[in-house]
């Protein structure tokens, strides 16, 4: 499944998915941090699921904050943005990649 939208770059891999380095996937998913905190909340997380053409947003956005916030505050912040990266890899269809 790739993004539908116009945020970076269009970088399709060879299976078709969109590949982000980690920067780019961060800066990405900040333009969703639509109160500025700094952190991805589950109402946000199921707009990033919509964004990439994705179904079920509300469930898979309840899901994805469940397995990124490890410490349970209900947010998806800095230190837990690589649980959110397997993530994305996983039930987005998003390559992310570290260089």
């Amino acid at each position: 499944m790739a993004f539908k939208t116009t945020y970076l770059n269009q970088n399709i891999s060879d299976d078709g998915r969109r590949e982000l380095t980690i920067k780019e996937f961060k800066r990405w998913l900040m333009r969703f941090d639509t109160d500025k905190d700094g952190r991805i909340s589950k109402s946000e997380l199921r707009q990033i699921v919509r964004a990439t053409g994705g179904w079920f947003s509300g469930w898979k956005g309840k899901a994805g904050i469940k397995s990124a916030d490890k410490n349970g505050n209900g947010f998806v912040d800095e230190s837990e943005i690589e649980n959110l990266i397997q993530f994305a890899q996983k039930e987005l269809g998003v390559r992310i990649v570290p260089y």
